[in-house]
């Protein structure tokens, strides 16, 4: 008997798409559904996309933004480097810190950073960024099977899923292990689609990955990301499917792969 899991993050304040997410999730089946966190974040109502994930009992993570968010810190802790992507996710942030209510505030500090599932006789361990930092970005490129393996073995883990650096992909290991990262909801995958994806995880003996795209009213949240004076270059991103900001932390392999 086979079981199915669905696993998405980065909802990023896009209700619109977590709403059609879901939609997708329940017409094609799922035993599992969870959101690995990140809430808000680039779009414009943080404090709907809590409301939605709450109101259906979708487990989630505490991602950074939900650390940073629930506990008030001065900026998102996202981890970028270069001044310009920090620039924008501060806007980010401050946007979505003064448009979360205190009681999602507080259901937020009350997330689990991480959690570990049996599913059948694997081990699947939920995380945001890696499972040794919830901020960590976990580029397909820039992992190699033996990082990943140790990773797997350091925490005990047969299926690694995170999210966090927004591109969804998957390796299967040599010793049967998975790492899968999910991607984010919020946002498109900087692959030119405005569609967003999310993981479809079946455990029958074998562990089988698919990304399912899911399209949405785009340009409703776009004329309300313009209402809210978010940036432009948001907006950009939401209808071109191009990333327009976070481009400096991309490794050369993903970079090349995007429009810029």
């Amino acid at each position: 008997m086979s079981t199915r899991l669905a696993l998405f993050g980065g909802v990023y304040g896009n209700d619109l798409a977590l709403e059609a997410v879901l939609r997708h999730v329940r017409r094609r089946g799922a035993d599992l559904v969870w959101c690995l966190g990140d809430v808000g974040g680039f779009g414009p109502h943080p404090d709907r996309a809590a409301e939605i994930l709450r109101g259906h009992g979708i487990p989630t993570l505490r991602g950074n933004y939900d650390e940073a968010i629930g506990h008030e810190r001065l900026d998102c802790g996202c981890g970028y480097t270069d001044p310009r992507d920090n620039r924008f996710a501060q806007l980010s942030y401050d946007f979505t810190l003064a448009n979360t209510a205190p009681a999602h505030r507080e259901w937020m500090r009350s997330l689990p950073e991480q959690e570990c599932i049996e599913v059948g006789s694997r081990r699947v361990l939920m995380c945001h960024g890696s499972p040794r930092r919830v901020n960590e970005f976990l580029w397909e490129s820039s992992c190699s099977d033996a990082f990943l393996e140790w990773l797997c073995e350091r925490y005990c883990a047969d299926v690694i899923a995170c999210s966090h650096s927004g591109i969804p992909w998957h390796r299967a290991l040599p010793t049967g292990r998975h790492v899968v990262n999910v991607g984010a909801i919020g946002r498109p995958s900087n692959d030119g689609r405005a569609d967003v994806w999310y993981a479809a995880l079946e455990f029958n003996g074998d562990v089988r990955v698919k990304f399912r795209p899911v399209g949405y009213d785009v340009e409703t949240v776009a004329r309300e990301m313009a209402r809210a004076s978010l940036p432009p270059e948001f907006i950009e991103t939401l209808r071109s499917g191009w990333w327009t900001t976070c481009l400096e932390n991309l490794p050369a392999r993903e970079r090349r792969r995007g429009r810029f």
